[in-house]
């Protein structure tokens, strides 16, 4: 190789009399050398040819492929034993009409309940008796776990389980395969996740009505409660008497309302499902990096796949549908919102996939399996790539090493074929590689800044109803970023020894280095997502090597079509990657959380899918003359966006229905009770925890009475649980943010419920016992804080969270069985004087659908129209024992 490639530079010497910059001598001048790149670069007007090219590549391939559906295939093709779109599609109508479907609801434990059972016996019905055994079985259960920073207690929860085996099967390996049927409040479930609920149920149809068989069981888990969150599939994976056999898991969930879904965990380890998946899966969208930003815990977002893993130590794939995420856990989470294709295409991946892990071999033996992970990603939903993580490791070392070497090389060969020496070239590259280390960091660091300024003026979210803002918000700041350092250096820089080609081709030399080094310092970290530098650096190292060894590198420009050529695969994938993140990202934006400025997880999520797609092209605009203009084109769009977003109506984050401001409230009726019954405190307020940045100031903006909203954040350090009814571990974790609205009317709930102290026994060793009972409602929490002298040595909860934070937080609910809810708890105290108080204690009671009082009524319907309002009445008492 060596050889060849010292061929090719004697070869050359002979040629540089045909570049247009004298590189023999040195005797140019400057001012003709200058004359003659002029004259070879292309006209100025191409430069922008040049760029719409990339732009209409974007449009025309990756969105119409990324939002691909396949045809909803019709009852008329029940015949071929295939998934029916149709079918599943009239499952979920009747789904959607029964309504919300919140734990303890009518319309949860009993509507939809009697539902779904009708059209599992009409399955059972149909099923081949000769071929398969279909049981099914109602389960009702209680439990408790320690959910993040709360004690998780669930009572009479219901999953609807059903078992498809092959006739006379003695395999005791399960596959299990998931989605749930409750909502939240005002929500319907349609999309979260009623279609995956009837495209498993269509799936179950199939499997059993056709002769196709399969060596493993088949468990159909259609759970109850996991908006609550995740109990029923807590209680089934605990408590079932299938749950054992479990092994692998598919769960189906989601984040929006129609569209493809993607596989955003896989695993932990057994690498070997993600090559099922390849090989099954009729639509493939998947990729490492949405698994490893979903496992940092940093989304709003959590699913029962995590239950399955840690309570039945159970692998397998979660997957989600995460389009439209506008909708997700609201009102407008409706039929009409899912598309049969949508049904179809979640179908079609499920029904191969669950065949053919059904058969899969590994189940034999899965221990020997279990070693590794995977790296894996889609390209345009046409092809899938995946591999081991070790080989990826190897991959990334490598690539990142042939780079460095081909870089060498070539500034090697651009010194042969100039009067210059290597040394020289050399120089001046180091020169370049931190010109281009600046670039970086502009590229990646001006939509940041853009996204912090709009933050420090109020104007988080404006591209929340309005995507293409993003463009001149972030994407063509990060290209001027990128482009500018260069073009600068470019223009200042006269060489009449080195061919403006050349230090062209060294400037983008320079980036392959910065992300070579990139690629190795990730793969150190131990990130599976290096794989997308390495892919990125893989199609610029192809045409750099095939340049070398051919003359390309050394005629002119000549070399940039290699390039560009190869260049298409990272741009196409790069944007298409990023784009899926963006769709994913920006409707979860709406529901963050006011503690965290969204725009600045945006805007670095476009800077790095701008330096990835087009940071080996945008340097190329330097081919054409006048380049300044495609700067200046850059500026003036980023000016003219950043006035539209910050100064006019298209701005504004909220439309009705369609991106709407999720307000969450409570309407609290607070009584404190001192040690000896007296009320020292009998207030009523709203309680709010705004769920995105801007808070409460679009209300305000439209008239709705907030005079007196207040933040309870300095309460936080002094009273317990800052003194209000704090709903579940979401609040409690930003209960920093929540603000209260006091009112002069007293909130009337429906009832106020008793905490009742039933004994209190001194079991020696300085330790009291104090048994409580409750009748809550089904949604409630209880908040426990023993004074400073005092203990909590045993309760009748998960003794792993005793002395997790300072005040123990219960969380409790039902679904049909509404007894009360009874607990102990022990307090240890030094002088074992039990005659004063030990502990305050908060009960705080949740009327979920009821939709309050006539004041409470009204300041409802004062909320704007973009607003999409989730509240109801709370009791809370705090008391002392």
């Amino acid at each position: 190789m060596w050889q060849a490639l010292r061929s090719r530079f004697d070869s050359c010497q002979n040629k540089i009399s045909d570049e247009p910059v004298e590189g023999d001598s040195g005797s140019a001048s400057a001012k003709n050398v200058r004359k003659q790149e002029q004259n070879f670069r292309g006209p100025w007007y191409l430069a922008s040819g040049f760029l719409l090219f990339w732009a209409l590549l974007f449009f025309a391939v990756v969105v119409p492929l990324f939002y691909r559906l396949p045809k909803g295939l019709t009852i008329e093709d029940a015949s071929k034993g295939v998934f029916i779109g149709e079918r599943a599609q009239n499952d979920l109508y009747g789904f959607d009409e029964i309504g919300t479907k919140v734990v303890g609801s009518d319309g949860n434990e009993n509507k939809t309940v009697d539902y779904l059972l009708g059209i599992v016996a009409e399955i059972q019905e149909m099923c081949l008796d000769e071929y398969f055994d279909m049981e099914v079985d109602l389960q009702e259960g209680s439990g408790q776990y320690i959910h993040w920073t709360m004690v998780n207690r669930y009572q009479g929860v219901q999953n609807i389980v059903i078992k498809l085996s092959p006739k006379n099967t003695t395999s005791e390996t399960y596959i299990l395969v998931n989605s749930h049927f409750d909502s939240k409040p005002t929500s319907r479930s349609t999309g979260d996740a009623g279609q995956m609920v009837v495209a498993i149920l269509e799936v179950a149809r199939v499997m059993c009505t056709t002769k196709q068989t399969f060596r493993h069981p088949i468990v159909f888990l259609l759970n109850g409660a996991e908006e609550n969150p995740l109990q029923a599939s807590h209680c089934f994976i605990t408590q079932h008497k299938w749950a054992p056999y479990c092994k692998v898991v598919f769960n189906l969930d989601a984040a929006g309302s129609g569209g493809a879904d993607i596989v955003f965990q896989s695993g932990p380890n057994n690498p070997w499902l993600v090559e099922h998946y390849k090989k099954s899966a009729k639509h493939p969208l998947a990729t490492t990096m949405a698994e490893e930003i979903f496992q940092t815990g940093i989304l709003p977002s959590d699913t029962d796949f995590g239950i399955f893993v840690t309570y039945g130590n159970l692998i397998g794939l979660d997957m989600a549908q995460f389009i439209n995420g506008f909708c997700y856990h609201t009102k407008y989470d409706r039929f009409a919102n899912i598309p049969r294709g949508s049904i179809q295409n979640t179908g079609e991946n499920l029904l191969s996939l669950v065949r053919d892990i059904s058969n899969a071999t590994e189940l034999d033996n899965m221990a020997a399996y279990a070693s590794g992970h995977a790296v894996f990603f889609d390209f345009l939903r046409i092809y899938f790539i995946s591999y081991t993580a070790s080989n990826g490791i190897i991959l990334n070392y490598t690539v990142a090493g042939v780079a460095l070497v081909l870089v060498f090389i070539s500034i090697w060969r651009t010194a042969s074929i100039s009067s210059a020496t290597i040394g020289y070239v050399l120089s001046w590259f180091i020169l370049i590689l931190v010109i281009q280390i600046i670039a970086f960091v502009l590229g990646f660091g001006l939509p940041i800044a853009i996204a912090y300024v709009f933050d420090k003026y109020g104007l988080s979210l404006t591209y929340f109803s309005t995507p293409a803002l993003l463009i001149g918000l972030y994407i063509c700041p990060s290209l001027l970023g990128l482009s500018l350092p260069s073009y600068i250096y470019l223009k200042l820089q006269r060489s009449n020894k080195v061919a403006f080609a050349q230090r062209l081709q060294l400037v983008l030399h320079g980036h392959a280095v910065v992300l070579a080094i990139l690629g190795i310092g990730l793969t150190v970290y131990g990130l599976r997502s290096t794989y997308v530098v390495t892919w990125t650096l893989i199609f610029y190292v192809i045409p750099l090597a095939i340049n070398l060894l051919t003359t390309l590198h050394d005629r002119g420009f000549s070399w940039t079509g290699m390039l560009k050529i190869f260049q298409v695969f990272p741009f196409l994938y790069n944007s298409y990657l990023i784009y899926c993140f963006v769709v994913t990202l920006i409707p979860m934006m709406g529901r963050f959380g006011r503690s965290t400025n969204p725009d600045l997880i945006i805007s670095a999520l476009n800077a790095l899918g701008t330096i990835l797609a087009l940071g080996f092209l945008i340097p190329l605009v330097n081919m054409f003359r006048r380049p300044s203009l495609i700067l200046f084109s850059l500026l003036a769009i980023s000016a003219v966006t950043i006035y539209t977003a910050s100064s006019t109506q298209i701005g504004f984050p909220y439309r009705p229905k369609t991106n709407v401001q999720r307000v969450p409230y409570l309407h609290v009726r607070r009584t404190f009770y001192e040690y000896d019954g007296t009320v020292v405190k009998d207030d009523s307020g709203y309680l709010f925890n705004f769920q995105d940045r801007r808070g409460p100031s679009p209300l305000s903006t439209y008239k709705v009475n907030l005079t007196g909203l207040t933040s309870i954040g300095p309460y936080c350090d002094t009273v317990m649980m800052c003194g209000f009814p704090l709903y579940d571990h979401r609040w409690v974790k930003s209960r920093e943010q929540i603000m209260w609205l006091p009112r002069e009317e007293p909130v009337i709930p429906p009832y106020v419920p008793k905490l009742e102290l039933l004994a209190k026994t001194e079991l020696g060793n300085n330790t009291v016992r104090l048994e409580f009972r409750a009748n809550t409602s089904d949604h409630s929490s209880v908040f426990i804080k023993p004074y400073e002298d005092v203990v909590i040595a045993n309760w009748s909860l998960p003794l792993s969270y005793i002395g997790q934070q300072t005040t123990s937080h219960l969380y409790f609910s039902y679904g049909k069985d509404n007894s009360p809810l009874t607990f102990f708890i022990d307090f240890w105290k030094l002088d074992a004087d039990f005659t004063v108080p030990l502990s305050q204690v908060g009960l705080s009671v949740h009327f979920i659908g009821n939709p309050g009082d006539k004041v409470s009524q009204l300041f409802d319907q004062s909320l704007p129209q973009f607003a999409a309002s989730v509240q109801w009445p709370t009791s809370y008492q705090r008391l002392i024992f």
